[in-house]
This record gives C-alpha cells, sequence and structure tokens, in this order.
C-alpha cells in the first residue's frame, strides 16, 4: 500500500527559520568540521565544497539509510554503480547536448557579473530590491540579452584534444541506468515493475550556484529509476511521491510543518515529464526543492532505443506481451539533504544562565552517536574510559574527549549533535555504574556499565 503523505496544504505556514541561520550554520560547520570551501589555503574555488571528518560521517549516514529505505528493505529494487564518463551519443540522444541549458545573462556595469536570466526576480528581492526592477541585481548594470548556456562540463578523452575526443562529465547518474536497464534486466532475473538506484558524483556548470551547499557545480546524487507497465505509472508515482515524504518525516526526523509537496503546474513540467512533485523545505531563503518525483514516461529508453538501434523494450513472460516500460523517479541530492537536515535540526537556548547552540540531529544520521567523556584526566578514570569506548564503537559511531571542563565538553558535543554522553566518575570505579546524558532533554540517568549497550541500541534504528 502507498505510504499517506498528508501533505496538509491547508495548514497555516510555519514561522520561516531566521535569514541569518544559514551564515550562522556556514561558520559551525567550518569550525567543527562538517563542511568548509575546496582550496581555501588558495581563495577556494566558487560552489564547490570539501566535507571534513565530522560531515564525512553525516554524510555517509544519509547514503546508507537512502540505501537501506531504497533497496536492502525491498525485493523489487537492485542497486548498480555506472561510470561519471559515458560515450557522449548518450548525451546527444538524451536532449543534453541540446537542450541542457540555462538562460544566461551578463551585466555590462561595475560587477561584471552572470546571472540565470530565470533567477534574476529572486536575486533582486534577495538584494532588497523589487523583484521586477531594471538592471544587474548586484549594481544595477545594464545587462545583455539572454542566451543558452550549456550546463554540462567539457572534457577530452585521450591524447588528442579536438572534437572526436571529447566527452562530458555527467550531470545526472539517471542516463547509466537507463542505457543498462536490459543489462540488469537479464542479469537480475528481475520483473517489471522494478526499480534501479544509484548513488555517485554529477557535475553541472551553474552559472548562479548559491546559499552554500545548496547549489554547486559538483555533488552527489542518489536516484532512483523505477520501471512500470504503461497505465500503472499514475499509481507507482502515486506510491513514490508518499513514500519519499514519509522517508524524511520518519527516517530523518525533519521537522513537519516545514516540509511540503509541491505539484507541477503543466506549463513548468519538462518536456519528457507527465508528471511532477517537489518535495519542498522552509529554508532561511524561502521555500525550496528537497527531493523532485517525476514520472518520465518512455521518453528515455525510446531516445536511446532509437539512436543505439538496440530494442530496450520489455517482454512480459506471463502476458507475452511487449513494452517500453514507464520510469518513475526520485531523485535527491545528498549535499542538499545534508544542509536541510542541519537547518532543520540548529537550535539555541539558555540553559542555566548559558546560551546553548545544539544540533537535534535525528539519532541515526548524527554523525557522533556516543560520546564517552571521563569527568577527570587522571589515568585512573582515562583509562576504563577509553575501554568502554572501544566497548561501544562495534554497536555506535563514537567519540571520546578529556579535554577541559565537562560543561563545556557537553556543550561542544551539543553543537555537532551527539544524542548521549556517557561520562565515567570516581564513584563508577565503585558501583560500575555511567551518567548518560540525553542531548535534547539534558537529563541524566546513571545505568550500570553492563547494561548500557542493550540500553542505548533500544534508543536507535541501527
Amino acid at each position: 500500500m502507498p505510504a499517506e503523505s498528508d501533505d496538509r496544504s491547508d495548514a497555516p505556514p510555519p514561522t520561516p527559520p531566521p535569514t541569518d541561520l544559514l551564515e550562522r550554520l556556514v561558520s559551525l560547520g567550518k569550525q567543527r568540521g562538517f563542511f568548509f570551501p575546496s582550496s581555501e589555503i588558495y581563495g577556494g574555488i566558487n560552489a564547490l565544497y570539501d566535507y571534513g571528518p565530522l560531515g564525512t560521517r553525516l554524510r555517509r549516514n544519509i547514503r546508507n539509510r537512502w540505501w537501506r529505505s531504497i533497496v536492502e528493505l525491498r525485493d523489487d529494487i537492485v542497486g548498480i554503480e555506472t561510470s561519471i564518463i559515458m560515450n557522449p551519443q548518450v548525451w546527444v540522444a538524451s536532449g543534453h547536448v541540446a537542450g541542457f541549458s540555462d538562460p544566461l545573462v551578463d551585466c555590462a556595469g561595475d560587477c561584471r557579473r552572470r546571472w540565470r536570466a530565470d533567477h534574476l526576480p529572486a536575486e533582486r528581492a534577495a538584494r532588497g530590491k523589487e523583484p521586477d526592477a531594471p538592471g544587474c541585481p548586484e549594481c544595477g548594470g545594464t545587462l545583455t540579452a539572454p542566451r543558452q548556456f550549456n550546463l554540462m562540463f567539457r572534457t577530452f578523452l585521450g591524447a588528442v584534444e579536438d572534437s572526436s575526443a571529447q566527452v562530458y562529465l555527467r550531470p545526472e547518474t539517471a542516463q547509466g541506468m537507463f542505457v543498462d536497464f536490459k543489462s540488469v534486466l537479464n542479469s537480475s532475473r528481475q520483473r517489471i515493475p522494478f526499480g534501479i538506484a544509484q548513488n555517485g558524483k554529477s557535475f553541472r556548470n551553474e552559472i548562479s550556484p548559491g546559499n552554500s551547499i545548496f547549489r554547486t557545480r559538483e555533488f552527489e546524487m542518489m536516484e532512483l529509476e523505477f520501471f512500470c507497465e504503461p497505465g500503472t505509472d499514475d499509481h507507482w508515482f502515486e506510491h513514490w511521491r508518499a513514500e519519499r515524504f514519509r522517508w524524511y518525516l520518519e527516517e530523518l526526523g525533519v521537522r513537519r510543518p516545514f516540509l511540503r509537496l509541491r505539484d507541477h503546474e503543466k506549463d513548468e513540467l519538462a518536456h519528457y515529464a507527465k508528471a511532477a512533485t517537489d518535495v519542498e523545505y522552509l529554508y532561511p531563503f524561502g521555500w525550496g526543492e528537497l527531493e523532485g518525483i517525476a514520472n518520465r514516461t518512455d521518453f528515455d529508453l525510446s531516445a536511446h532505443q532509437r539512436a543505439s538501434g538496440v530494442d530496450l523494450s520489455y517482454l512480459d513472460p506471463m502476458t507475452g506481451s511487449s513494452f517500453l516500460p514507464y520510469v518513475i523517479e526520485p531523485s535527491v541530492g545528498v549535499d542538499r539533504i545534508m544542509l536541510t537536515v542541519l537547518i532543520d535540526a540548529f537550535d539555541e537556548e539558555v540553559v542555566r544562565g548559558e546560551r546553548r547552540v545544539v544540533l537535534r540531529l535525528h539519532p541515526d544520521v548524527a554523525p557522533v552517536q556516543v560520546a564517552v567523556l571521563p569527568l577527570s584526566k587522571k589515568e585512573e578514570l582515562t583509562v576504563p574510559a577509553r575501554g568502554l569506548e572501544h566497548r561501544l564503537r562495534p554497536h555506535f559511531a563514537t567519540d571520546y574527549d578529556e579535554t577541559q571542563s565537562i560543561g563545556r565538553r557537553y556543550r561542544r558535543q551539543d553543537e555537532i549533535g551527539t544524542p548521549y554522553c556517557v561520562t565515567i566518575d570516581f564513584e563508577s570505579l565503585e558501583d560500575q555504574q555511567v551518567t548518560v546524558r540525553d542531548r535534547d532533554s539534558t537529563e541524566q540517568t546513571r545505568l550500570p556499565i553492563e547494561d548500557l549497550v542493550p540500553r542505548l541500541l533500544g534508543r536507535f534504528d541501527i
């Protein structure tokens, strides 16, 4: 049965996050090792980011939960990994060479910046100007007439750099799954309906990237192509529309009022789409797309069948009928999910007269799940504390911290979203019990060391 999405479009809108939240989060992300500009010691490079130790852990947790939900817990979906560089004819057939472009305008004034023509109203509004005001959003200078700019990165395969050796870095992972459809079908013994899932890097030469890691030029995608019989596509579209919405609520713990489903109007549908819905989140800069779900019909398989001359139709072994499957595609970026859960989890409050920054991350995606903190740096506490942290490692993502006061260490763990801190004190040496502190409530509970693993496991879905 399809999951119920309950998008509650008639519910009152929530109060948007503070406009400076993204700036504060970027600062925290750099300070604590979530993400920072790539090549920063050389001045960075626009819209490219590196992920530090905590960011890498968080991204891996997001990836793993998506893969487990989409592939491992289902009988009808398999996973593959396809090459970043493909035969360039793939992109000709898919329409990317001719049509994967955005309208570009240049400022002839002082700033000389380039802008996406369709983003100009939003760029002006973000700078406190009227959306329909003339001229450049930055300096007010005269703008050139729009021209189309292809978003694919070009490179060359082999020693000779000419048109015959030109290839592209993939702008999406989807086409690899379409061209491998028949190979996967024959080797996996799947039957329609079934899906192919993939997680991997993609590249787009965005004209106006921005909002930190929300829109970048190198990003990581998680995509599913679900193949079904024409006539059943409406059912499967509704299924995935609801299922993907549920995933954010239940698997990542995103707050319900800040999520919505927005169906595309007919005039905004992509040329290949019969229907499309965005899962949107209310960011500090407004509602924005988190994930897209599209009914791509048989557009892609038809295009590759015509261009390659290879029959990509499916022969139903039960009925003997042959048809080109329709495809339902949920598509999302790891980077955008990461930014969303960080924004959604960010909180500030005053506890006993002190300001506390806390990331209320879902326990199952937190980069550190359990931190072990000896009350003192004395060896009689640090040795058993280290031993306990090693004992917890097979079950949880752990951290060990013995520097500064226990209060400061609690604050550090709050800032990186650690759900539970375990403190060993001198009393622990006598009664073999430890203190477990809850991140969200700050309540502390005394537990026997022997009961610690099963009691903590009961609070996670891992």
